[in-house]
C-alpha cells in the first residue's frame, strides 16, 4: 500500500534539507552560481525623456554600476538615507531558476556582496493548481497566437506535478531553506496559496522556520460571491506570514472607520473646534496602590474595586489640557476624550476583505493571469519591510512586488523563469518610470545543468561529446580532438556534391561564440585532415555581434546554429541520449540590421575643455537617430507552436519582420560588458506613438557628446543596440560610429 503524503513529509523535508545542503556547500567554492547582468535598465519611455545619465558627467556614468567605486543609491538615487547609501546597490530582475538565483545571491560574487542574513521580506505566490494552463497569448498585427511555456518552464512544471502533491513540496522544501538563509535576524516571509495545497506547505513551514516563527494565517477575499460550485465556493486564498526569530520588524497597519462606526462612536462634537471625539474609560478593574489607586478630585477608585488608569499626575496633565469630561450630575465618573483626528483607524485583522482583485480594466492591470493587487502587496511590504529595507519575490509573475516596493521606496529582488513573465515585468517597470535596475540571467546556466545532469565533476569535453553526437556526428580521433569538440558527418549532400564532408564544432558553454572561433572553425574545415567541405559551428551563447560577423565572413560553407538551451533538462527529463537521439533541432540564429546611425552635434560654442555642442546640465551634447532595418526571427521551428500557427508566425516574418520586436532600446556609449539601456520603446507604449502592437522603428537618443580628437571632429563612439521579441528571444548590433 503506498504511503500517504503525511507519511511521506519526513523523507520529502529530510531530502529537500539535503538538496538545500549541497547548494549552500557549493557556494563556498570556486565555480559558485552567478548571475550575468545582461542590462541595466535607465527607465525613460520615450525619447523625449529626459534620462537621470545626461545630467552625470561621463565617468560618474562608469561609476554608477563599476564594482567597489560608487553606489547606484549613493550617485543615482539618493533616498534611503546615509546606511544604505553607504554599500552598492541595484534593484535586480532575474530570470532563470530561482533555486540558482538563490544560490548565486548567496554566493556574492567579486561584484557584489552575499545577500545572505540581509533581506527583511520575501513574499512569493508559487503557483498552486496542477491544472493550471500557462500558454501565453501573442497578438500580432492581424494575428493572435498561442505559445505554449518554453520546453524549460515546461520541464519545470511537470517537475513540480509529476508525483501530485508530493512533487510540489519536494520543489518547494529546498527553495525555502534557502529563502531562510536569506531572511535578516528581523526578517519575515509572506507565503501565498489556496486550498490546493496550502495546508501542506504550512507543514514544510513548521519544519523550516519552526512552529513558534508561526505569526499568521492571512484570508485574503479575492473575489466576490459566486454559484458556479455544487458545494461551497472557494472565494479566498490563504497567506502564512512566518517570521526567522522573536525580534521580528513588524508596524501595524490601519483601515478607515466605517461611517456608521464614526456616527455611533464619534457623534460628539467639541464646541469652538468642532472636532469629532469619543468618551471612554479613566478606570480599569482592580484595586491599586500608589498613585492610580489613590483618590483623585474627590473620587475614590479603590472603593469602588476599581484603579484608574493614568497616576494622578497625569490626570492633572490631562484635564488641565481639556481631555477629561466632567459629568454634569453630581457623583458621575469623569471620562477620557478621544479625537478622531489623533486615531490611526482600525488596526488591520487577519481577515482581509477590503483589497479588490484587479478588475479587468484596471490601469495596474498587465494581462497576467495570477496578477496580485498593488494594494495587497503595498500592506504585507509596509508591516514587514523598514523604509529602505530589501524585499524579494522568487515567483516574480507579473510583478506587483516590485512595482508596490518601487513606490513605496524599498529596495526589490524579483525573479521568474518565464520569459514572458521577465518581458512583462521590465515593461511594468519602466512604465512606472523606476529607478535604475539590473535584467540579469543564471551565468553558465548549461554549466549548472549538466552539473544537475552529469555530475559535478563533469568535464566540458564530456557536454560536447553529447552536443555532437545528438547533432548526428560522429567524434573524431583523440589526437585531432584533444578538447573532445569536433565531430565529422559523412555522405551528405552539400553543394550539389553527393558524399560530402561535414567538419562539426560544439563549442563551450563557458564562452561567447564570435569572430575568433569561427575564423578557427573555418581554418580547421581548410586544413584538419586534408580538409571538408563545410563546417557547422554549434553554439549555446554568441557574442552580440554574430550576426554582422557571419555577414562580414561571407563564407557559404560555413553554418552556425543555436544549441537548444533547454538540451541538458530534456536530457535529464528524457533519461539519456539515445531516447533524445533525433528529437533535438539546432536552430538559427536570429539577428537585427539597423540602418547607419546619424549623429549630429548641437550647434553650440565650443568649451575649453575641446568638446563642441549644446550644454545640457553643463555636459555637452550629442543627438543620434537610430533606425531599426530588419529582424530575422530564431527558426520558427524552435519556438512551441503548433504547425498551423507556426505557418502563420512565418507569414508574419516575411512580411513585417519587426512587428515582431516586443521591446528594443539603445546604449550610446557600450563599453562591450554591460548593457545600459538609456533610450527604450515597448509595445504597448502609446508615449512615442499609438499603436499598441508595434514598436516605433526610429529613436533619437542625447548623450554627452564625445571629446573633439586631432582631425577636428568627435571622437568615435560604440553604440549597441538590443531587441527583445514577442517570444523572448534576444538579439544586438554594436557598431561604432565614427565623426559627425
Amino acid at each position: 500500500m503506498p504511503k500517504s503524503l503525511l507519511e511521506q513529509l519526513p523523507e520529502i523535508v529530510a531530502q529537500g534539507r539535503k538538496e538545500a545542503e549541497k547548494i549552500l556547500e557549493g557556494i563556498e567554492s570556486r565555480h559558485r552560481v552567478s548571475l550575468q547582468t545582461r542590462e541595466v535598465v535607465l527607465p525613460a519611455k520615450d525619447a523625449a525623456a529626459t534620462d537621470w545619465i545626461t545630467a552625470q558627467a561621463r565617468a560618474d556614468r562608469r561609476e554608477v554600476f563599476a564594482p567597489g567605486q560608487g553606489s547606484l543609491l549613493a550617485t543615482a538615487q539618493p533616498m534611503l538615507g546615509t546606511a544604505q547609501a553607504e554599500a552598492p546597490w541595484a534593484n535586480r530582475l532575474i530570470y532563470g531558476d530561482n533555486l540558482l538565483a538563490m544560490a548565486a545571491l548567496l554566493a556574492g560574487d567579486d561584484t557584489t556582496p552575499s545577500l545572505r542574513g540581509k533581506v527583511d521580506l520575501i513574499y512569493i505566490d508559487p503557483p498552486f493548481d496542477s491544472k493550471a494552463d500557462y500558454r501565453t497569448k501573442v497578438t500580432l498585427p492581424g494575428l493572435e497566437l498561442e505559445q505554449k511555456p518554453t520546453v524549460i518552464e515546461q520541464f519545470a512544471y511537470s517537475d513540480t506535478w509529476s508525483d501530485g502533491t508530493a512533487s510540489y513540496l519536494a520543489m518547494i522544501t529546498p527553495r525555502l531553506i534557502l529563502m531562510r538563509e536569506l531572511l535578516a535576524d528581523t526578517g519575515s516571509i509572506y507565503v501565498h496559496l489556496d486550498w490546493h495545497v496550502g495546508h501542506y506547505v504550512k507543514l514544510v513551514l513548521d519544519e523550516v522556520f519552526g512552529r513558534e516563527s508561526f505569526r499568521n494565517e492571512l484570508i485574503w477575499k479575492r473575489t466576490s460571491a459566486r454559484s458556479d460550485s455544487e458545494t461551497y465556493n472557494h472565494i479566498h486564498d490563504v497567506i502564512y506570514f512566518f517570521s526567522k526569530t522573536d525580534n521580528v520588524h513588524f508596524e501595524t497597519q490601519y483601515t478607515e472607520y466605517e461611517r456608521s462606526y464614526l456616527e455611533s462612536a464619534y457623534r460628539n462634537i467639541e464646541e469652538g473646534t468642532g472636532r469629532r471625539y469619543t468618551l471612554s474609560d479613566l478606570m480599569a478593574a482592580g484595586t491599586r496602590r500608589g498613585s492610580s489607586g489613590s483618590p483623585w478630585r474627590g473620587i475614590d477608585p479603590n472603593s469602588r474595586g476599581n484603579h484608574w488608569k493614568f497616576q494622578t499626575a497625569k490626570l492633572d496633565e490631562l484635564d488641565a489640557a481639556g481631555r477629561i469630561a466632567w459629568p454634569k450630575k453630581e457623583g458621575g465618573i469623569p471620562r477620557y476624550k478621544r479625537y478622531l483626528d489623533e486615531m490611526r483607524g482600525v488596526p488591520i485583522q487577519s481577515i482581509w476583505t477590503d483589497v479588490n482583485a484587479v478588475a479587468s480594466q484596471s490601469i495596474e492591470r498587465v494581462d497576467y493571469n495570477t496578477q496580485k493587487p498593488e494594494t495587497l502587496l503595498e500592506r504585507v511590504i509596509s508591516s514587514s519591510c523598514p523604509e529602505g529595507g530589501i524585499v524579494a519575490d522568487f515567483n516574480g509573475g507579473s510583478g506587483t512586488t516590485a512595482a508596490a516596493a518601487e513606490k513605496l521606496g524599498r529596495r526589490w529582488i524579483t525573479t521568474d523563469l518565464g520569459k514572458p513573465a521577465c518581458m512583462i515585468m521590465r515593461k511594468r517597470l519602466i512604465d512606472l518610470e523606476a529607478r535604475p535596475f539590473l535584467y540579469q540571467a543564471i551565468g553558465d546556466y548549461q554549466v549548472e545543468a549538466a552539473k544537475a545532469t552529469l555530475g559535478r565533476d563533469f568535464r566540458i569535453g564530456d557536454l560536447s561529446h553529447i552536443v555532437l553526437s545528438l547533432y548526428g556526428a560522429l567524434p573524431l580521433p583523440a589526437d585531432v580532438n584533444p578538447q573532445r569538440n569536433l565531430g565529422q558527418i559523412a555522405g551528405v549532400e552539400f553543394g550539389g556534391k553527393r558524399g560530402s564532408k561535414t567538419l562539426v564544432l560544439a563549442d563551450s558553454p563557458n564562452k561567447l561564440t564570435g569572430m575568433s572561433t569561427l575564423k578557427k572553425a573555418i581554418a580547421q574545415r581548410d586544413n584538419l585532415l586534408g580538409g571538408w567541405d563545410r563546417v557547422v559551428v554549434l553554439g549555446w551563447n554568441f557574442e552580440p555581434s554574430i550576426g554582422e560577423t557571419i555577414t562580414a565572413l561571407n563564407d557559404s560553407r560555413l553554418e552556425v546554429l543555436v544549441i537548444p538551451p533547454d538540451l541538458m533538462d530534456r536530457l535529464k527529463k528524457k533519461g539519456g541520449i539515445d531516447k533524445l537521439r533525433g528529437q533535438v533541432r539546432f536552430s538559427s540564429l536570429q539577428y537585427l540590421t539597423i540602418y547607419p546611425i546619424e549623429r549630429q552635434a548641437s550647434t553650440g560654442p565650443a568649451r575649453t575643455d575641446g568638446v563642441v555642442g549644446g550644454v545640457v546640465g553643463g555636459v555637452a551634447q550629442e543627438t543620434l537617430t537610430v533606425r531599426l532595418k530588419n529582424y530575422v526571427l530564431l527558426s520558427p521551428e524552435a519556438i512551441n507552436l503548433d504547425d498551423a500557427n507556426r505557418i502563420k508566425l512565418q507569414q508574419i516574418a516575411n512580411a513585417e519582420p519587426l512587428a515582431l520586436i516586443e521591446y528594443w532600446a539603445v546604449d550610446p556609449d557600450y563599453d562591450g560588458k554591460v548593457f545600459r539601456s538609456v533610450w527604450q520603446d515597448y509595445r504597448g507604449n502609446t508615449a512615442n506613438d499609438a499603436d499598441a502592437l508595434r514598436v516605433v522603428t526610429t529613436a533619437t537618443v542625447t548623450a554627452p557628446a564625445k571629446p573633439i580628437g586631432p582631425s577636428g571632429s568627435p571622437g568615435p563612439r560604440k553604440v549597441c543596440v538590443r531587441v527583445v521579441d514577442v517570444f523572448g528571444f534576444e538579439a544586438e548590433v554594436v557598431t561604432t560610429v565614427g565623426t559627425a
